[in-house]
């Protein structure tokens, strides 16, 4: 299950445990406690630091409280501290990494948080128990999952059970995950999606979000402000900061929908990636220049003028001698009956992370394009049966997915077909209403997920009235990324540049940010 190599950098990373801790394993007889065994035995190898305790015992999958009796699970205690951090089923894929941090973390290895963000976590006062759903396959799980360990790690009022949804079927079942990251706190739904420490932290205490918002105000004029942190606000960034000028950036989270990509082959000379590793060395790049990096902040609205002026929903206003607008795309919605009644109820947008939640079920794909073609692929792995549904006459992959997608028995495809509702009882999906262009018959297909992978729409609606936009709502910008509004400048897939593509943004960001540049110093200064 875990290679030598791997074993070799567990041992390593373990080395930087500094109090010895327990791992207490809860098995049963099945092949998952099996797993989870040799995963425990790794773990003790790898360290003189790691105790490993094991329990046998009947299968059991939930009780409300710390520790669970989820069989197969695990604790992480430091010697001497009750249970407050646990995972039920295995941690690998993506959440490795969280397996790894939550053993150093409770081994007194201090987190890579900013000392005010884990001040605020001991000083929640609770008592709080957080169950978070995840799958091995989802990109935006380990933030949430990282950020709860810790905060159990550091405040004995919390604690943490991280549940691989894939391996306790009928208790995602029971409570309706179908979307991970979900989350309960006290046995309550809490929130669902990607998070990070400060905005869980925020969310529990409304002083964290006050004070971020009074540090704002206080910021000085900017010479560039970057709004958007995805490969053209990380290029824009980095490109201006080095032009030696004050520069920030107003980012909800790094990488924007890089997050959301599994597989990247085509970024010139990174042979081989993924969107969160992606991310974060787009982080990295910016924080080692001298970029004031404002996150988790959206911007509202913008103003032009001597000073241009942004607008942040926390109610803070910024202002900056130019501007690089770099806020990317979304999901695009259907726009049909019963698609956000039942988003996050089997209306979905991630087959990556949300798959696994449909073992053995049908569903659906929206959307014939290489995006879609690819879901139906790897969702014929894990569900029982893939309904496709193209708008157009033919599906428009590549050829190379589509003699995939035809090679498989369990998928059937549906062309010149329109969605026309998403059908469900009140809780969940239970059917896709679709309507045959051709002869406009409707039927009901029945189903349990709905996934939707029909391109993006850019994230330009606070924008409407402030600079030009194209039918299509993007940016329209000139050959220096110039926008309608002096001082203004745009790049990435919130503009109206062909082909949106990692690499390209990037490119469009350097661009921007030189534009932004040459503005300034044909420009006289201004006074705040």
């Amino acid at each position: 299950m875990i290679d030598e190599n791997l074993k070799n950098q567990l041992s390593t990373y373990l080395g930087n445990l500094r109090r010895p801790i327990t791992v207490k394993g809860r098995l049963d007889q099945s092949e998952r406690s099996d797993k989870t065994r040799d995963l425990l035995e790794t773990l003790r190898a790898a360290s003189s630091l790691v105790t490993i305790e094991l329990e046998a015992g009947p299968s059991h999958e939930r009780a409300l409280g710390a520790p669970s009796q989820r069989r197969p699970s695990f604790t992480i205690r430091e010697n001497g501290e009750p249970e407050r951090v646990e995972f039920a089923g295995l941690p690998l894929g993506h959440e490795l990494g969280s397996l790894i941090l939550a053993l150093l973390h409770v081994g007194g290895h201090p987190p890579k948080e900013a000392e005010e963000v884990l001040q605020a976590v001991r000083s929640l006062q609770g008592p709080f128990h957080f169950e978070t759903y995840f799958s091995q396959s989802c990109q935006n799980c380990p933030d949430v999952v990282q950020a709860f360990n810790t905060m159990a790690a550091l405040n004995p009022n919390i604690t943490h059970v991280a549940i691989d949804g894939a391996s306790f079927q009928s208790e995602v079942n029971e409570r309706q995950v179908m979307a991970v990251p979900s989350v309960f706190m006290n046995g309550e739904p809490f929130f669902q999606g990607r998070k990070e420490l400060a905005e869980i932290v925020a969310l529990l205490d409304d002083q964290v979000g006050a004070k971020a918002a009074e540090s704002l105000r206080e910021k000085d004029v900017f010479d560039v402000l970057v709004v958007g942190g995805g490969p053209a606000g990380a290029s824009a960034a980095v490109y201006a900061a080095r032009k030696g000028i004050k520069t920030g950036v107003v980012v909800d989270r790094f990488g924007g929908q890089v997050q959301d990509t599994l597989a990247i082959e085509n970024y010139v000379s990174v042979l081989e990636t993924d969107g969160p590793r992606l991310s974060r060395a787009f982080e990295a790049h910016v924080a080692a220049y001298p970029v004031d990096v404002m996150k988790h902040q959206r911007a509202q609205a913008l103003r032009g003028g001597k000073l241009i002026e942004v607008d942040l929903e926390s109610g803070v206003t910024l202002k900056a001698r130019s501007v690089v607008l770099a806020t990317g795309a979304r999901y695009r919605d259907m726009n049909v009956p019963g698609e956000a009644e039942y988003r996050t109820r089997g209306v979905t947008y991630c087959p990556h992370c949300d798959g696994p939640l449909f073992k053995g079920k049908r569903v659906a794909v929206i959307g014939g394009g290489n995006s879609g073609v690819e879901a139906a692929i790897d969702l014929a792995g894990i569900v029982e049966h893939v309904t496709l549904v193209e708008f157009t006459d033919r599906l428009k992959a590549d050829g190379v997915l589509l003699d995939k997608l035809n090679s498989l028995s369990n998928i059937e495809v549906f062309t010149s077909s329109q969605v026309k509702e998403v059908v469900g009882d009140g809780q969940k999906v239970t059917a896709l209403r679709v309507e045959d262009r051709a002869n406009g018959e409707s039927r009901d297909i029945p189903v349990a997920g709905v996934f939707v992978q029909i391109g993006l729409l850019p994230n330009t609606g606070w924008l409407q009235g402030s600079v030009e936009l194209s039918k299509f709502g993007e940016i329209v910008v000139g050959a220096k990324g110039e926008t309608s509004v002096p001082g203004v400048y745009a790049a990435g897939d919130a503009t109206n540049t062909p082909y949106k593509q990692i690499i390209i943004a990037a490119g469009d960001g350097a661009k921007a940010a030189l534009g932004a540049f040459e503005h300034l110093m044909r420009s006289a200064p201004e006074a705040a």
